[in-house]
Parts: C-alpha cells; sequence; structure tokens
C-alpha cells in the first residue's frame, strides 16, 4: 500500500470516527510534531550550538578532511 493509500485510508477513518479522546490523541500526537526541539535541549546544548554558529559567521572553520583527521580514531 502506498503512502497516498495509506493517507486515503485515514482521511476516510477519521471522518467515520466518534470517539473524542482518540480524536483527542491525534491531536495531541499533531501537536507534539510540532514541538520546537530547541526547546527539549539543554543550556550547554544551546550554548554550544550558538558558540558554533557564531564561529561560522566570524569564518573560524576548520576543513573537513582536517575535521576527519583529528576525529578519525572515534568514526
Amino acid at each position: 500500500m502506498s503512502i497516498q493509500d495509506k493517507k486515503i485510508e485515514l482521511i476516510q477513518w477519521l471522518s467515520t470516527l466518534e470517539d473524542q479522546s482518540v480524536i483527542d490523541k491525534i491531536i495531541e500526537l499533531r501537536e507534539s510534531e510540532k514541538a520546537n526541539w530547541w526547546d527539549d535541549l539543554s543550556q550547554a546544548e544551546k550554548d554550544s550550538i550558538e558558540k558554533g554558529i557564531s564561529d561560522a559567521d566570524a569564518g573560524k572553520l576548520k576543513p573537513h578532511a582536517k575535521a576527519r583527521d583529528l576525529y578519525e580514531k572515534w568514526l
């Protein structure tokens, strides 16, 4: 069954659904999918990302090949 067929099947099922608790759970799932992952990060992770962006904006970048050489033993 293709993804399009599955979507149509779900739409048809939803259109006949009368159970409010199931509808609420589906809405809750949809809302959780919209959640901003940034809010789930620790402050240390946010700081690290922001520092990386600042470094990139300032041109403080290393070539990919150099990074691979440096971290090769862990890859």
